[in-house]
């Protein structure tokens, strides 16, 4: 018996264990369907942050997750890979550190989600951060308003260790057409061309697991499963009172005094309600769930951007490419990185990038760029040519189309059923189309012009706006922020209310990025440790009544 228990080993599980936990008289169970990642085979590759291309695709430490196929993308299945380890999706990401744009939290508590404004999650975020940028870095100056970031957290945040010269031409196309040179994405304005912060020290991935759990895993009070996939909630006269996981071919129950709390993330937290009998009703009719409670919400409000690339042929042998000279670079980095934790070894392969306005009548920016001195096609799956090329990243920031989270059938053990409905709003790809013309623009700049030699992808023979739309239609994907669907509200589709507990169960709270109403502007696990980090501030408050 434990007072809490936390489903989900990921960005928001951890840092929901290490906040209870903290008072040595509450009992907590961390419950982690993956490995712990400490293994030595395991440690290294999570560590450095070009395992991210293998990370990708690892069997072991990622879910790897399809679509369904997309309709509007040529009925193509898209992949979606999540963390299945200590740490979630921050363990294999890009390490990307953006907490997106003050009007995005704004709206939030706008739609009646009190305490959820960006004056209340600012001094959160500051909270959790260990800011290490200094004068002498990549920008040539410290971080202005230092009031808006947090030194001595636990969030290690610093500059890319590595940053290649064509990421560096990528910042100089920005300032030819005119575009401000921003050395803080995450200050006062987001708009610009800059190095992205990184959850990174010395060189390492700094993963939510190594900033929450690593310092506090051996508390008494703190119980880590890992490798223990949660199957069903346990709901006695609609109050949440423990968890049934499956460990080691066997079925285990564990339960809870005080609260069980959801941190699966989009995919696994409705997932979960579902099994359990909590969700929409026909749902859960399909596969003979019984029927607890209905909540016609659960699984959707889905979200997610939706990435286009666009690709180069570089004339010079710079960057990352299938190369005489680039195989020599490649013997030498891993003793470099050994020694110094610096060379491409270091890199995260998206080391700069932007984020503009489509028109620039808008008030804020809608598209994002991540700049990559490589060659970038279906998540790293397809065989780069011969060379040297560089892509670059299009996502629209704010997506009005929505999908959703089904069952595949009333096992917990198979993935869940994701439909994300991309495009189906046609202002979604008229603005996609936007972001190619301007990505294209930039691309062509005199910046580029020592390397630029063909354009490979959408090619020079898609001009029009159809073409560039049918190009969209066969090649977008993911970029990996899936969000929305234990929407917190108290509309109709709500699924949590502003306390983050679930309509119609007492002791069960979701704490993730499934609770978020809509799309933050930019990379999304800065948002899902300060959710929980917001969680934890409420149950504890709860706790003190």
């Amino acid at each position: 018996m434990f007072d809490y228990i936390i489903i989900g080993g990921g960005s928001a599980g951890c840092v929901l264990a290490n906040r209870l936990s903290a008072n040595p008289n509450n009992t907590v169970c961390l419950l982690e369907a993956g490995v712990s990642g400490g293994a030595k085979r395991h440690k290294y590759l999570i560590k450095a942050p070009i395992g991210i291309g293998l990370l990708m695709w690892h069997p072991t430490l990622n879910w790897g997750f399809h679509s369904q196929p997309e309709p509007q993308l040529n009925n193509r299945t898209l992949y979606s890979p999540r963390g299945k380890v200590l740490g979630g999706s921050s363990a294999i990401n890009a390490m990307v550190y953006i907490r997106g744009q003050k009007e995005d939290y704004d709206a939030w508590a706008a739609a009646g989600n009190t305490g959820w404004g960006w004056d209340t999650l600012l001094p959160l975020f500051k909270r959790q951060e260990n800011q290490l940028r200094t004068a002498d870095n990549l920008c040539g100056t410290a971080l202005h308003n230092s009031d808006l970031h947090g030194t001595g957290g636990p969030v290690c945040i610093d500059d890319p260790n590595h940053v290649d010269a064509l990421s560096r031409t990528f910042i100089s196309a920005g300032e030819e057409l005119g575009y401000r040179n921003n050395p803080d994405f995450n200050g006062l304005n987001q708009e610009g061309f800059g190095y992205f912060q990184l959850n990174q020290l010395n060189g390492e991935r700094w993963s939510a697991s190594r900033a929450f759990l690593d310092p506090i895993k051996h508390r008494k009070n703190l119980t880590i499963l890992t490798e223990a996939h949660a199957a069903k909630l346990l709901i006695e006269d609609h109050k949440a009172i423990g968890v049934e996981y499956l460990k080691s071919n066997s079925i285990n129950r564990i339960h809870s005094k005080k609260e069980t709390i959801l941190c699966g993330g989009t995919f696994a937290s409705p997932q979960l309600l579902m099994l359990s009998g909590i969700g929409p009703k026909e749902e859960l009719a399909k596969h003979d769930i019984p029927l607890i409670h209905p909540l016609e919400g659960v699984g959707k409000n889905l979200q997610d951007h939706l990435d286009i690339i666009l690709r180069h042929k570089n004339k010079q042998p710079a960057g990352f490419g299938l190369s005489a000279r680039f195989a020599l670079k490649a013997a030498k980095a891993p003793f470099q990185y050994l020694k110094n934790r610096n060379g491409f070894f270091s890199s995260n392969t998206s080391e700069v990038g932007a984020f503009i306005k489509s028109d620039a009548e808008m008030d804020r920016p809608d598209i994002q760029m991540h700049f990559t001195p490589m060659y970038i096609k279906k998540h790293g799956r397809s065989k780069p040519p011969l060379g040297h090329a560089y892509s670059l990243h299009l996502c629209n920031l704010r997506p009005k189309s929505r999908g959703e989270i089904l069952l595949n059938s009333a096992n917990a053990s198979d993935a869940p059923k994701i439909h994300y409905h991309f495009l189906e709003n046609e202002e979604d790809l008229k603005a996609m189309i936007k972001a190619v013309k301007l990505g294209r623009e930039i691309l062509e700049t005199h910046a580029f012009s020592d390397y630029r030699k063909k354009e490979l992808a959408p090619g020079e023979d898609k001009q029009s706006d159809a073409e560039i739309a049918e190009f969209i239609r066969e090649e977008a994907e993911s970029i990996y922020h899936p969000v929305g669907t234990c929407k917190m509200g108290n509309d109709p589709l709500a699924v949590v209310d502003e306390q983050l507990r679930v309509s119609g169960i007492q002791g069960l709270r979701v704490a993730d990025a499934s609770i978020m109403p809509s799309l933050i502007s930019g990379n999304t696990n800065a948002t899902s440790m300060v959710i929980a980090e917001r969680a934890a501030e409420l149950i504890l408050q709860n706790d003190q009544r």
